[in-house]
């Protein structure tokens, strides 16, 4: 690579993607990686598109789910994250979910064999004036380039905090209480294993979650949670039968052991490595200190003796307010040769983030080939979340947020061959949406 065009600060997964995609037209790529020289207070490795929370991508199913089908638009415009997912793929039921460290390392791989791809190991602590960059620096952007960040914006941006769930031994669960089987039989039963609890061990685990003791935040922090990722502790400090209707919801499922007795609450562990090793405690995320963790989670039934590969934690996420500082081509509006992609932009979830990568990666190659870049379509799973991030109707409250089918154009019904107006609703909806958003999706993919 002689003549490197673009630099792209983060090899998360928002700038994986953003680096696959102008490789691939041609781009010489800079990928500046701060790991593992310095890392961030989540990271645990120097692979590229390291999952620092949950290995799960979420439902798989683009036929009724907005991720989903937000999967299958990458897969379709031909995405390095979602190819190094389905080939790391474990079973997750009607989720996709991969080995951690598996999908890590086939990303870094592929980037470190792309020959238009060059890896520099250094920190970024200013906001280069001059030549094109993406900054795909996550939520988790070091402190100096923050402050550069915020500087460059009139400190116009917010945070949150995000908790980690903890992950089990497989081994240490005993499987005289525990047993295997996916909510409402789908995928296979092996999918998730099941620790139920009766009602006066709920509530006995519930007032421990209350009372156990947590992280404590300096004076001058003010936590602001995304609803989608509260601490299990949190939930259970919003009632207490909060976590019944969450994560611990008993509906569709059958305790092998005792199929006459419904469990008044249950606690499930999907699969977290290719192995089968280790369970991730589904839900279950978490501020509480380390000793907290081990003696309140040891009160679920099958869960007495479990050891932890990995305790939960709680670290600051920090977002910029896209829809007043970016364009609608991801670029900072004050400093255009400047883009922003994943998480820090105010998407949320492993894929969005990847999208929003992709999207940017895409824009600047348009760019860069002095040929006009083709927004993707208002209706597809693209446009919803590339509408998220520049929808200003409500500049006061913006929030993370995962891709929904409230972000889509709204599609109330249909018309009858009769020539009848019918109003969808529940699946049949949903699938409407995923239909138009598949056919117009493919239309744009054609023109890239």
């Amino acid at each position: 690579m002689d003549s490197p065009k673009i630099h792209i600060v983060g090899a998360g997964l928002a700038g994986s993607e953003a680096a696959w995609q102008l490789a691939n037209r041609g781009i010489g790529v800079v990928l500046h990686e701060m790991r593992p020289a310095i890392f961030s207070p989540a990271h645990k490795t120097a692979y590229c598109a390291e999952l620092v929370c949950s290995n799960s991508l979420r439902s798989d199913d683009c036929t009724a789910s907005a991720v989903g089908l937000l999967h299958q638009e990458m897969r379709l415009a031909g995405s390095l994250i979602m190819q190094c997912a389905d080939e790391t793929q474990v079973p997750a039921g009607g989720a996709l979910a991969v080995d951690r460290d598996g999908f890590a390392q086939a990303v870094t791989q592929k980037l470190q064999a792309h020959p238009n791809i060059n890896f520099v190991c250094e920190e970024i602590t200013s906001l280069p004036d001059t030549g094109r960059w993406i900054i795909a620096s996550g939520p988790l952007t070091s402190p100096k380039l923050i402050e550069a960040i915020l500087a460059a914006t009139g400190r116009q941006a917010l945070n949150f905090y995000d908790a980690i769930a903890p992950v089990v031994y497989k081994e240490s669960i005993d499987f005289n209480i525990a047993w295997y089987q996916s909510r409402y039989d789908k995928g296979n039963q092996t999918d998730y294993i099941n620790c139920p609890l009766n009602k006066e061990q709920y509530y006995a685990f519930v007032e421990e979650l209350r009372r156990g003791e947590k992280t404590e935040f300096h004076d001058f922090e003010q936590p602001r949670y995304f609803d989608g990722c509260l601490p299990i502790e949190v939930m259970a400090e919003r009632g207490a039968d909060t976590l019944l209707f969450g994560p611990m919801k008993p509906v569709g499922l059958t305790n092998s052991h005792h199929p006459d007795v419904k469990p008044y609450a249950v606690v499930q562990l999907r699969q977290d490595n290719q192995e089968d090793t280790l369970r991730n405690m589904v839900g279950f995320q978490t501020k509480l200190r380390y000793g907290e963790q081990k003696r309140i989670f040891r009160m679920i039934p099958g869960l007495e003796q479990a050891e932890f590969a990995r305790l939960g934690g709680i670290h600051k996420n920090t977002f910029l307010k896209s829809p007043l500082l970016l364009d609608e081509y991801l670029r900072l509006k004050s400093m255009p040769h400047l883009s922003f992609a994943g998480q820090i932009t105010g998407c949320e979830g492993y894929v969005e983030s990847a999208a929003t990568g992709f999207l940017a990666g895409y824009f600047a190659a348009c760019e860069l080939s002095g040929r006009p870049a083709a927004l993707p379509p208002r209706t597809s799973a693209f446009g919803a979340v590339l509408g998220h991030l520049s929808d200003d109707t409500a500049l006061d409250d913006y929030q993370p947020m995962n891709v929904n089918f409230g972000l889509f154009p709204t599609i109330s019904g249909e018309t009858t061959a009769n020539g009848k107006f019918r109003k969808l609703k529940g699946s049949e909806r949903k699938n409407a949406y995923c239909r138009r958003a598949l056919t117009d999706i493919k239309n744009w993919i054609a023109q890239l």
